[in-house]
């Protein structure tokens, strides 16, 4: 079937972006002419990002990110079709995925949301262990039944309803080497500390170093990161850096917080 000129989903795939330039197009094009109605929620894009996706026939909206939880929520609002589809820049569907989420919408039973696997990749190495693979996410739903926690990072997912599984993948081109890794820990650990610090939780310097050894353990351990070889190993690493970098930071805000009070 040609997807090109015979759409055949009722189906909002809505995308998050910023400065995507160098992702938004295969996203886009993943999903182009299968799908009847392609979003990209623009977080003010100072790259190509927006006139690419709209060579490609997206419609774009942009709005500023201020919490996860709440862009996300605010994005999947957009859509015109009962079931969304939630993609990020760097991730795109397989031709068999999309022919799982045609036959799950014509006949979803009860379920009103699906968790679709995530293949990770660092590079160009597809990470299998540490807990990377399959790590199932819900990113097929009803509108109508699914929202996010408003949360900075990491935020809750709530469904009214049951939940599927679909077994096929969203290939996800993440990290393109350990710089991108890099930056997205420091980002995120940024919005973890914050998110202690708005919710009152406490923390102490102990809990933090155990969680980072807990952490390393797990990931490289018990979810067997150490087939990954020396990939395997920098997951962990930086698993448990998560947990030491976000106690360093919200320690800071907090001594900010306190001189300026």
């Amino acid at each position: 079937m040609n997807y090109k000129t015979n759409p055949v989903v009722s189906l909002s795939v809505i995308i998050l972006a910023k400065n995507e330039q160098d992702n938004i197009k295969e996203c886009i094009e993943s999903v182009r002419g299968w799908a009847d109605e392609v979003i990209v929620v623009d977080d003010e894009s100072t790259d190509e990002t927006v006139s690419i996706a709209k060579s490609l026939g997206a419609k774009v909206l942009q709005r500023k990110m201020d919490i996860e939880g709440r862009q996300r929520n605010w994005a999947y609002a957009q859509a015109r079709n009962e079931w969304v589809l939630s993609l990020d820049a760097d991730e795109r569907l397989t031709e068999a995925l999309k022919e799982e989420i045609e036959a799950v919408i014509k006949a979803p039973g009860d379920f009103v949301a699906f968790s679709i696997p995530l293949r990770n990749y660092i590079g160009s190495y597809w990470v299998r262990y540490g807990g990377w693979y399959p790590a199932g996410k819900v990113r097929l739903f009803r509108k109508d039944k699914f929202k996010y926690e408003e949360a900075r990072v990491h935020p809750r997912v709530f469904i009214q309803g049951r939940c599927g599984h679909l077994k096929k993948d969203i290939i996800h081109k993440g990290y393109p080497d350990f710089s991108h890794f890099l930056n997205s820990l420091n980002y995120q650990t940024t919005q973890e500390a914050k998110k202690w610090i708005e919710i009152g939780r406490k923390m102490s310097f102990f809990y933090a170093l155990w969680r980072a050894i807990d952490r390393f353990f797990r990931t490289y351990i018990y979810k067997k990161g150490y087939r990954d070889g020396f990939i395997g190993f920098m997951v962990a690493t930086f698993a448990s850096l998560y947990q030491i970098l976000s106690y360093a930071k919200y320690r800071e805000f907090k001594n900010i917080s306190t001189k300026s009070a």
